[in-house]
C-alpha cells in the first residue's frame, strides 16, 4: 500500500528549442539531429558535436519570452500538482532539461515508490507518446524493479473527444 508521500507524477511533455539559441548552432544541431533521427551514419566528430549541441540546448536558460512551451509545461505541472496533491516533475522528450529519464530518476531519488507518467500528447500514432516515452518508462522500470512506474497512456478516444468538446463549448 502506498501513501501520498510515496507517489509522484512525471509530466512527460515534448519540449521546444529556445527562441534565442544561436541560429548557426541551431541549424547545425538540426542537421545533425536529422542524421541521428533517420539513422544516417555520423562520424565520431559529428556525433560528439551533436551531443555537445544537444546538451547546450537542453541546459539553455529558459523564460517565458524565449520558450513559452517550457513555461506552459511548468504551469501545467503546477496545476496538476495543485489538483492532485501529488508532487509533479516535468520531463521533456527533446530540447529541454530534465529529460524524461532524469525526471523519473529524480522522483525515485526523492523517495517515490509509485510514479505515474502522463503526457499531454492525446492521440495515438505519434512516435513520442506511443513509442519513445513508453520505452523510457520500460527501461527505468527495469532498472528500478522496487518502484511501481505506470504510464497512463493511451487515452480513451471518448475521453479525448469529451475534453475537446468541452473546449469547443467554451467558444
Amino acid at each position: 500500500m502506498f501513501d501520498m508521500n510515496d507517489e509522484m507524477i512525471v509530466l512527460a511533455t515534448h519540449g521546444a528549442p529556445p527562441k534565442d539559441f544561436p541560429r548557426q548552432e541551431m541549424a547545425e544541431f538540426f542537421k545533425l539531429h536529422s542524421m541521428a533521427e533517420t539513422g544516417r551514419p555520423m562520424a565520431q566528430a559529428e556525433s560528439m558535436r551533436y551531443e555537445e549541441l544537444e546538451n547546450k540546448m537542453r541546459l539553455w536558460p529558459r523564460c517565458i519570452e524565449n520558450d513559452p512551451f517550457y513555461h506552459a509545461s511548468h504551469l501545467l505541472a503546477a496545476e496538476i500538482q495543485k489538483q492532485s496533491g501529488l508532487r509533479v516533475i516535468p520531463g521533456f522528450n527533446e530540447f529541454c532539461a530534465p529529460d524524461i529519464t532524469q525526471a523519473l530518476e529524480s522522483a525515485i531519488e526523492q523517495g517515490a515508490r509509485k510514479v505515474v507518467v502522463v503526457t499531454p500528447m492525446l492521440t495515438r500514432g505519434g512516435m513520442h507518446a506511443e513509442v519513445e516515452i513508453a520505452q523510457i518508462v520500460e527501461q527505468v522500470s527495469k532498472e528500478n524493479p522496487d518502484v511501481c512506474i505506470a504510464y497512463a497512456w493511451p487515452f480513451q478516444t471518448e475521453d479525448v473527444a469529451q475534453f475537446l468538446l468541452k473546449q469547443v463549448k467554451r467558444f
